[in-house]
């Protein structure tokens, strides 16, 4: 039997770097082609060195709530102000405080600062209002207003399918059965609508969570609806403002949306949808957004209604929404809709199948999706902040400054890397073109990272963030020589190339993780408990940190094996940087031989 082999190598990276040469090479590859496909290459700039726009907020109390402006409502504002214009994920947007009562955003250019403006002057305005009439958005004909004697008779249910067809993916609300998992039918058959206008595949349904424990009782019996006093002047006057108000293009939707929020909550007024598709009639708000609790957007797997909207009101809000659904249900469309009104824009209009109590309800509709849901989630969540906002200033920054200051960091950089690989040169020789050739690979790496992150996450690279870019120059030249210097005292000890360098390698790599885990804890701690520009500065040296250890581990470590069988480097070149004469090697030891000291030349030294 014959006895097993000594010494036999695993198969690793040691046995096959070729397959970690091949994976960083695919990943650069698709990187790169990611990168041009999307059309972006060049990192997306921030404010300090693109430019953009600054403006400053001034809060204002609402009617009846003197004292809202107070620290946590401030810093409550900054929070949504932030969400709404950054999204998810890392922007140069910058939002803070500044005093009692304003707020400073900085919109870098690239962004829509018109669109950015608008979603924070949607702060505090949000109400619920009941639907009298729409129609389609452009100018049209005076027709006759509903009245309080007639808004239970469904005048608006026949004839008017043209006018209705108009409203595909109306939003619509109903009620379901204490403990129901899902909505079931109700007045009208569940998920359908009533209006002949109204498409039934299209139309969405806000039923009552299904948690709610509470059912309609007869102190909560339907009402008829508020909606325009039935003095004809005032029927009139709304009729007409709506015949002559125009939706379809952003300026005529700008005033409308001004003028229908600097309305009352008790007034009825006339207003516009977001597109421009629509517009309406709207009865005076018995809820308003501070009545809201909550809002998340979640998807229904029990219930089967896909994507939809969770509200939670507070408990005077509650009342008021069983009392307002209560009066909602008894009417033919699309008086049985209610409005959310977001800054005197419609949002939404779902339709009310039943009185819906407990305090809880659910928006829904086969047309729903993750990104409509989060929408509408977001705009009841963060609507219901009772202050408002003017624009105080406004200005637009120059990128002159902060284009010399780029220049500036980019010579520094450039002095920076040259002195590096100079060092590394005269130092390494030949091992300092496998240290450039990392360098090299981790700049691709780090440019399309970036490069994508713009478009992904609305990444923006800032002066901080070049300045961490410059940083990881060092941090990643470092790793390269722990590990070189391991090799080389291998070399020092008497062992040839090859197994220098595999026996250097488990102790550079516990260096190397030790001091990248240091590294990017340091970034991960300032990225959180910092805002603005040094956040920029934090996750650029995050970022280049966890792809020092990519890079070091698929690239280096790899390429390293397989230069140490070539002659070059194996047989010690003076100019390899592994010359073991010139790194004072000690003489190898060889097996089999027994050395003794020589015999002494005087016999009594014996």
């Amino acid at each position: 039997m014959a006895a097993p082999k000594k010494g036999r190598r695993s198969s690793g990276s040691q046995g096959r770097p070729g397959r970690a040469l091949v994976a960083i090479l695919v990943a650069i590859v698709a990187l790169t082609a990611g990168m041009f496909i999307s059309g972006h290459t060049k990192p997306r700039l921030g404010i300090d060195l693109a430019g953009g726009t600054s403006f400053t907020l001034e809060a204002k109390n609402q009617p009846g709530k003197p004292n809202a402006i107070n620290s946590d409502n401030m810093n409550t504002a900054v929070n949504i102000i932030e969400r709404r214009v950054n999204g998810l994920g890392v922007t140069e947007a910058e939002v803070q405080t500044q005093g009692d009562k304003h707020i400073i955003v900085n919109i870098p250019k690239g962004m829509n600062a018109k669109q950015a403006r608008q979603q924070v002057g949607t702060t505090a305005q949000l109400y619920f209002r009941p639907v009298v009439t729409y129609t389609d958005g452009k100018k049209t004909e005076p027709t006759p207003t509903p009245s309080a004697t007639e808004s239970g008779k469904g005048k608006n249910d026949k004839g008017k399918g043209d006018e209705k067809g108009k409203a595909s993916g109306t939003p619509t609300a109903s009620s379901t059965p204490s403990g129901s998992s899902s909505p079931s039918a109700s007045g009208s058959s569940q998920g359908r609508a009533v209006s002949e206008g109204l498409k039934a595949d299209k139309t969405p349904t806000a039923t009552q969570s299904p948690s709610a424990t509470q059912s309609p009782s007869a102190s909560q019996s339907p009402k008829a609806p508020k909606t325009p006093k039935s003095d004809s002047s005032k029927a009139d006057d709304l009729n007409k403002q709506l015949a002559d108000l125009v939706c379809t293009t952003p300026a005529d939707r700008a005033k409308a949306r001004e003028k229908a929020a600097a309305a009352k909550p008790s007034d009825s007024i006339v207003a516009c949808d977001r597109d421009g598709s629509r517009k309406f009639i709207l009865g005076p708000s018995e809820v308003e957004g501070t009545d809201v609790k909550d809002a998340a957007s979640v998807y229904d797997s029990q219930g089967g209604g896909g994507w939809i909207v969770q509200l939670n009101f507070t408990g005077s809000g509650g009342k008021k929404w069983a009392k307002v659904t209560g009066e909602l249900a008894t009417q033919q469309p699309p008086q049985n809709q209610f409005a959310i009104v977001l800054d005197g824009e419609v949002y939404s209009d779902p339709r009310v199948d039943e009185s819906i109590v407990g305090g809880r309800a659910q928006i829904s509709g086969p047309d729903f999706d993750q990104k409509n849901t989060a929408d509408l989630a977001n705009v009841l969540s963060y609507g219901a902040l009772p202050l408002s906002f003017d624009i105080a200033d406004e200005t637009t920054v120059s990128a002159a400054l902060g284009g010399e200051q780029l220049q500036a960091g980019l010579v520094a950089g450039a002095i920076g890397l040259a002195l590096v690989v100079l060092y590394l040169v005269v130092y390494y020789r030949g091992l300092a073109l496998v240290a450039i050739a990392s360098l090299g690979v981790s700049a691709v790496l780090t440019y399309t990272i970036m490069v994508l992150l713009g478009p992904g996450i609305g990444f923006a690279l800032n002066l901080p963030a070049v300045c961490g870019a410059i940083v990881a120059i060092g941090i990643t030249a470092d790793s390269f020589i722990v590990y070189f210097e391991r090799i080389r005292d291998e070399i020092r000890e008497g062992r040839s190339l090859r197994p220098a360098v595999e026996r250097g390698w488990p102790r550079a790599r516990r260096t190397i993780l030790v001091s990248d885990f240091v590294s990017f804890l340091a970034a991960a701690v300032l990225y959180i408990v910092t805002v603005g520009k040094v956040q920029g500065f934090a996750f650029t040296l995050g970022l280049t940190t966890l792809l020092d250890i990519v890079v070091v581990f698929l690239f280096t470590k790899p390429l390293m094996t397989i230069l140490a069988r070539r002659k070059f480097f194996a047989s010690g070149h003076p100019w390899s940087g592994l010359d073991p004469r010139r790194l004072g090697a000690k003489p190898p030891l060889r097996r089999g031989r027994r050395t003794t000291p020589p015999a002494p030349a005087d016999p009594k030294e014996a």
